[in-house]
């Protein structure tokens, strides 16, 4: 009975652990069950446990549609994160949370809204006593629209209440509002204009619930009763003055413009103050005075009449009757005017043709700025001056010329001795052609001289070059080459008119009387140095350059030095060396053939190979004192010399 009893108490002790554990499993959800949300804003939704020490959690809406939103989990908790909020977000979002075999799932409602601004009044036109105006309320970005309600009142009367029960047939901000339309009067002044907006969600705060937006009423009378007093009189001297003042009566004040009637009836705004005044009146002055008191509702004008005399005066135009002017430079017009305080000077060409440049005016004098002068400026400019009803007329002539740069001065190639170069002197960018003359001197002499007095039948920038071709002697070096260049145009007034380039002549003279000094000789035992020395004349002195000709007849080059030097020679040394000096005018050789013979054995004995050698050399003696005979000959017929000696020069 005892060991029932402890299998009773045992297994009943088992069931209350497992009844605890279950209970101690809960899930909450932050909020509990409903939240609602601004579209655009931002909503956290927190789903933590109780009773597990690693719970796992998941989010899903309840249609299955996407969560559109970010789950952050850390231990016992876990968050949705809706940011922004969008209609994709107005489900209902179930929490599941899992431990071990245990699940639990809360489920939290989102509802969104939109309301995001304060009303907006728009009036149809300005308010003006006795003319009718629409006013209209507009409530922008509103979601749910069913439950927006919108009224507008004027000075605390209700003029219209709207409410937009209907549900929109889909999901969207939508701007809505309502229009009033109604008659000012003067004691609609000052009074409040209140457009009330309310979206009907008990969910909310009351204080989110509602927005509004006031504007104060300005009813306006348009201008009237305009008039303009004159001091001293309408009909005024020459350089006199005059103060003419304006009023007008409207709601709020007109605002006082003067303008002055053009000849075309167009007005030329003068001033926006109540009073003009006028000094050192002209001729030109005279004409219609117009002033105007305008607002915002209307305007009212009235006009008057000036008179001014006029006097005489004098204009004068520099730098004269007539200018040079080089193509591509600038050149500045000037018309004077005296006896004239506020003249009109105008600017045109003869002929009617566009001016191309820029006029500045400033008081009694203007200009005429001509920049990067062209073939289109080449005219007779007029300063028209107009002072009051009298006009006067000044002209200047513009002369073109182009002499922009020194002569080029270029040869055909170096300068040598005894060998013919052709000279040119260039003249570019000239104008006029036919006045151009150029000669080339060398040192006092004239070489050649040219007029181009060819008509051209365009206006152009022409380059032009004299040529001619001479034989350079050494007698040259020294001498100064002189291109000059004239422009003969004795009319106009310039400076240069002439222009030259020279340049020092320096003959070169092409090597020769190349030589080659052999030390010891071009003859010589095996193992011995010899040094080949080259010279040569020319101007400048020549670079020499040494090289071994191969059996193919191209040459190996071997060294710049004026000596070759070639230590422990062996019978393979033998051979043709090359001597080349070059300088700009030319290229000189000199060739030296080096024979290395074997060198002779002593043996202090008899044997039977020396035997046959010396038989040999007994028929070869005779034979090579022919061939000595035979070189010594060729030798006197300028071919190098074999014979040994001290020293050799070839």
């Amino acid at each position: 009975m005892p060991g029932k009893m402890v299998m009773i108490f045992g297994v009943s002790n088992i069931l209350w652990m497992v009844f605890v554990a279950s209970q101690a499993f809960k899930i909450e959800t932050i909020p509990e069950s409903q939240i609602v949300a601004q579209i655009g804003g931002s909503v956290s939704l927190v789903c933590s446990t109780t009773g597990c020490e690693s719970p796992s959690f998941s989010w899903r809406t309840q249609i299955d549609s996407p969560l559109n939103g970010k789950v952050r989990n850390e231990g016992s908790m876990s968050t949705l994160t809706l940011d922004p909020v969008g209609f994709g977000n107005e489900h209902s979002y179930l929490c599941t949370a899992a431990c071990g075999s245990r699940k639990e799932e809360r489920g939290i409602e989102v509802q969104i809204y939109s309301f995001p601004k304060d009303p907006e009044i728009q009036l149809s036109a300005p308010l003006e006593v006795g003319k009718p105006v629409t006013a209209t309320c507009l409530v922008p970005d509103v979601y749910p629209l069913e439950r927006l309600e919108v009224d507008l009142r004027k000075g605390g009367h209700l003029l219209k209440n709207q409410e937009f029960l209907e549900p929109a047939e889909k999901k969207s901000l939508e701007t809505k509002g309502l229009e009033v339309t109604f008659t000012p009067t003067r004691e609609d002044i000052g009074k409040a204009l209140v457009c009330q907006a309310r979206l009907n969600l008990p969910e909310i705060d009351e204080g989110l619930q509602q927005r509004a937006t006031t504007e104060i009423l300005q009813v306006h009378v348009a201008p009237k009763n305009t008039v303009i007093s004159v001091n001293p009189s309408t009909r005024l001297p020459e350089g006199g003055s005059v103060t003419m003042t304006c009023s007008s009566e409207g709601l709020p004040a007109p605002q006082i413009t003067w303008s002055k009637k053009s000849e075309d009836g167009r007005l030329q705004p003068l001033s926006a103050n109540g009073t003009l005044t006028l000094i050192a009146m002209r001729m030109e002055d005279s004409g219609i005075y117009v002033c105007e008191g305008v607002n915002l509702v209307g305007e009212d004008r009235k006009e008057v009449e000036l008179i001014v005399q006029e006097k005489p005066f004098a204009v004068e135009i520099s730098p004269g009757p007539q200018v040079a002017a080089q193509i591509g430079d600038s050149v500045v017009l000037t018309c004077g005017v005296t006896g004239c305080e506020s003249p009109s000077i105008s600017w045109r060409t003869q002929i009617d043709s566009p001016l191309n440049g820029q006029v500045r005016s400033a008081g009694a004098t203007s200009t005429l700025t001509l920049s990067a002068v062209s073939f289109e400026n080449e005219h007779s400019y007029l300063c028209t001056v107009t002072c009051g009803r009298k006009k006067q007329e000044k002209g200047i002539k513009v002369d073109l010329y182009s002499f922009p740069r020194d002569p080029e001065i270029a040869m055909s190639g170096g300068l040598v001795s005894g060998q013919p170069v052709t000279v040119s002197c260039k003249v570019p960018d000239v104008y006029p052609l036919d006045r151009l003359q150029i000669q080339l001197l060398k040192g006092e002499h004239v070489m050649e001289r040219r007029n181009f007095l060819e008509d051209m039948e365009k206006k152009s920038l022409e380059t032009r070059s004299l040529e001619t071709t001479f034989i350079p002697t050494t007698e040259d070096t020294g001498t100064v080459l002189v291109c000059q260049a004239e422009l003969q145009i004795d009319e106009m007034d310039f400076e240069p008119k002439q222009r030259q380039s020279t340049q020092t002549l320096s003959v070169n003279i092409a090597p020769r009387n190349m030589s080659v000094l052999v030390s010891p000789s071009s003859t010589l035992e095996e193992g011995r140095s010899v040094h080949m020395t080259c010279s040569g004349d020319g101007l400048p002195a020549p670079k020499i350059r040494w090289s071994r000709q191969l059996p193919n007849g191209s040459l190996q080059f071997l060294s710049e030095n004026t000596t070759l030097t070639l230590t422990s020679t062996k019978r393979g040394d033998s051979g043709i060396y090359v001597c080349e000096g070059s300088n700009q005018a030319g290229t000189s050789r000199k060739e030296v053939k080096l024979l290395i013979q074997e060198r002779e054995s002593n043996k202090d004995y008899f044997s039977p190979g020396l035997l046959m050698l010396y038989c040999a050399s007994s028929l070869l003696l005779p034979a090579i004192g022919m061939i000595v005979y035979f070189a010594r000959r060729a030798n006197m017929k300028g071919s190098y010399s074999l014979v040994d000696a001290q020293k050799s020069k070839v």
